[in-house]
């Protein structure tokens, strides 16, 4: 009898852990498909104050970069991931377990950030931007890091020769607009930041830090500009000053296939 009933206890417990393992299947095929769902954002980015505003009774987890909503994901302890498109893909890449759901969420701008007031260098970005899209520059930093062919070339970086610094702030989980390859940071802000310091007569010194500790950064005076896939929010514009737009991307979800 007790050996039955060992026997018994044994298999429930096996039972009880491959319960626990299995991830319950998510279907996402709307936007009222996020409701009530457990989702993961990246913090302080347009992903996470669109799930607060839209997506009704929304279980809300942060994390400091995508790859890290992206383990939770795949362990099942959230049900979906909304991020933008870019960075999404580079994770979905890496991740074959996961997918992404185009719904339409939001379309945004990318744009360069200063302290409010800092006019000297906001035309000076402005006009670095402009200069890029008339001369080919732009188009070329599109094709090295956001090429058809998935082969990312980055360019060689740009040096003058001055004693002038300006500091650019990002955070280095966002591919490919910045991230870290080897020892250095490298992405497509930060080739533009590059151009943006030479525009300026200075060097480019970057400062990498938690998104979400950007913008108070800018504020102290800790970095002279933010790039880092930031979008243009009129929550933002009441804190920094924006440059023109450079990019235009939107939001989508990730959950796992």
């Amino acid at each position: 009898m007790k050996k039955s009933i060992a026997i018994i206890f044994t298999l429930m417990m096996i039972a009880s852990v491959f319960a626990g393992g299995a991830k319950e299947k998510i279907v996402i095929n709307s936007a009222d498909d996020l409701v009530g769902k457990k989702i993961g954002v990246q913090a302080g980015t347009t992903g996470e104050l669109y799930v607060q505003e839209n997506v009704k009774d929304a279980k809300i987890a942060s994390f400091k970069t995508g790859m890290d909503a992206a383990l939770d994901l795949k362990n099942g302890a959230i049900d979906a991931i909304v991020l933008d498109e870019l960075p999404a893909k580079e994770i979905v890449a890496r991740n074959p377990s996961l997918m992404i759901v185009d719904l339409d969420l939001a379309t945004e701008a990318y744009a360069i950030a200063v302290k409010k007031g800092n006019a000297e260098l906001l035309a000076s970005i402005n006009k670095t931007i402009a200069d890029m899209k008339a001369n080919g520059d732009y188009e070329a930093l599109v094709n090295a890091f956001m090429p058809v062919d998935g082969n990312i070339t980055i360019p060689d970086t740009v040096i003058i020769n001055t004693d002038k610094i300006v500091k650019l702030g990002t955070n280095a989980a966002f591919p490919p607009f910045e991230y870290v390859d080897g020892k250095n940071i490298v992405g497509f802000d930060i080739s533009m930041g590059q151009k943006i310091a030479a525009g300026y007569g200075a060097k480019l010194e970057v400062v990498d830090m938690a998104f979400d500790s950007l913008i108070p950064a800018l504020a102290s005076d800790a970095i002279d500009f933010i790039a880092a896939g930031m979008s243009v929010t009129e929550e933002r514009k009441k804190n920094v000053d924006f440059s023109d737009p450079y990019y235009e991307s939107k939001q989508v979800v990730i959950i796992r296939k």
